[in-house]
């Protein structure tokens, strides 16, 4: 390496360094006064310029370190997610059902139970939920009155909110139509 190409080589970093600092060498040999407090007004001047500088950088590292961290988090949680779905899907697949009914029981007297929907259905084809003990009727066939009363339109029953059945036919309390229609016979 010659001396002239290690010159200019030295020429252009000052050069480099003096417009990057903000002309901190400028202060240093020109437009200075001489006097102490005119480089300490200058002195400070930088100073502050240089702190800046430092917390900006400072901040821009902890920012971005704290976006690694994020996204590293996330990937694991997502990871962690998905292998728990793997695992319970291979133990889904694993368990087989035991003594499992079937879908329809038909009983001697005629009965039949559907084990799916719990409704047994009795000879004379009166319907009963199982896992109430009341008697079964088809939502589609009600119609809700409302204030909580409703009309079953397979048997033009109206259930009032109270309880009341009352016959939509003839107007009377479902336990007068009971009491008339034994004694009538």
């Amino acid at each position: 390496m010659s001396i002239q190409s290690s010159g200019s080589w030295i020429a252009g970093a000052m050069a480099a360094s003096q417009s990057s600092l903000g002309g901190i060498f400028d202060a240093l040999t020109s437009g200075n006064d001489g006097s102490v407090s005119s480089f300490l007004g200058q002195a400070s001047g930088y100073a502050n310029t240089f702190a800046s500088i430092t917390q900006n950088t400072v901040t821009s590292a902890t920012n971005f370190y704290a976006q690694i961290a994020a996204n590293n988090q996330q990937t694991q949680q997502q990871q962690q997610l998905m292998d728990a779905l793997a695992q319970l899907q291979a133990q889904q697949s694993m368990v087989q059902p035991q003594n499992t009914l079937d879908p329809y029981i038909y009983f001697s007297n005629g009965s039949s139970l559907d084990t799916t929907n719990n409704i047994l259905t009795m000879p004379d084809g009166s319907q009963i939920d199982t896992t109430t003990g009341l008697p079964y009727v088809d939502p589609a066939d009600l119609v809700d009155l409302g204030g909580g009363s409703y009309l079953n339109s397979k048997t033009n029953i109206i259930t009032l909110s109270n309880g009341t059945q009352i016959d939509a036919v003839t107007g009377l309390k479902e336990s007068q139509v009971t009491s008339t229609s034994s004694s009538g016979s």
